[in-house]
């Protein structure tokens, strides 16, 4: 196990080094970086002042090697419009990006797993069209319509909750929801096929011989294996959650990581654009790695 895991660092620092390469020349693919982060209008001397200031009249490979040096003792650069460095104000929007994808992750699992349970063991019934129904609703609904469907009648008409913000309960509870939709419909139809096709296998068949209850026989065999592919997406749904939900945060003026990353591209803020993608790819390398571990403990045979 420790020479896997040790193997897939490996595999992961080669990604970031690739992504890292990507992200810094996709800035010299849009033309002249200065004249591109400048503001319109700027005469030709301070975009040669910018530019010998950012250092981009010096060579590409110099240009790299001091960006590369700078990300790896933490220095991803200053923001243009905040004059801060990129890595304070991406901290300050973690929490709030953080507490709205763990929210949004725990309802969408624990209903999604309920749903699907029900579906499988109650198929072709009242029960299984009623939860499949359900489950094809979330992901046919937009989450951008959905949000403003939740505005419309929980914050406009009924006056229960906020229509955005961030620092309370009830200011989390729309986002939540609307982020969560889609998800729980396709963890729904995940168990569903999943667990329906482990109850079928021969060692399901020899518990119920040996007189287990059908909810032991379930949960503690049925279920544990069908979550392998319930772990892929959550734990790839979890990564675009933390990298940024932009739709979601940008309709309930949620001040995360995406809506930070909209505001930089408007901005023409390249250094922080640069920051918040190489940090959605290193949560995406990260979380890739702790679901293949996953699967070692969940199911014994991956490991051999």
């Amino acid at each position: 196990m420790l020479r896997y895991i040790l193997q897939r660092l490996g595999q992961s620092v080669l990604v970031m080094f690739g992504v890292s390469l990507l992200i810094f020349y996709s800035l010299h693919l849009t033309g002249d970086p200065a004249a591109v982060m400048m503001p319109p209008g700027s005469s030709q001397q301070e975009i040669e002042n910018f530019r010998h200031s950012m250092g981009f009249d010096r060579s590409l490979i110099w240009q790299y090697g001091h960006y590369l040096t700078g990300v790896l003792h933490g220095d991803l650069g200053e923001s243009l419009r905040y004059s801060q460095p990129v890595t304070e104000l991406i901290g300050q929007r973690v929490p709030a990006t953080l507490l709205l994808a763990v929210s949004a992750l725990l309802w969408s699992t624990i209903a999604g797993l309920l749903l699907g349970i029900v579906s499988a063991l109650y198929q072709n019934t009242v029960w299984d069209l009623l939860s499949r129904l359900l489950a094809f609703s979330g992901q046919a609904i937009p989450v951008f319509w959905l949000g403003l469907l939740l505005i419309i009648v929980f914050s406009l008409n009924l006056r229960w909750l906020p229509s955005g913000g961030y620092g309370s309960a009830s200011q989390l509870v729309m986002p939540a929801l609307s982020l969560g939709a889609y998800y729980m419909s396709a963890i729904a139809r995940l168990i569903r096929a999943s667990l329906i096709d482990v109850m079928q296998q021969d060692y399901i068949r020899t518990a119920h011989a040996k007189g287990l209850s059908a909810w032991r026989i379930v949960v503690r065999h049925g279920l544990r294996n069908a979550l392998i592919p319930v772990i892929t997406v959550q734990g790839m749904y979890f990564a675009s959650l933390l990298g940024g939900a932009l739709v979601t945060e940008i309709i309930f003026a949620w001040p995360g990581i995406g809506r930070l990353a909209v505001q930089a591209i408007q901005n023409r803020d390249f250094p922080l654009v640069q920051a918040i993608v190489l940090l959605a790819a290193l949560v995406f390398v990260g979380i890739n790695l702790i679901i293949d571990l996953l699967y070692g403990v969940l199911n014994p045979r991956i490991r051999l």
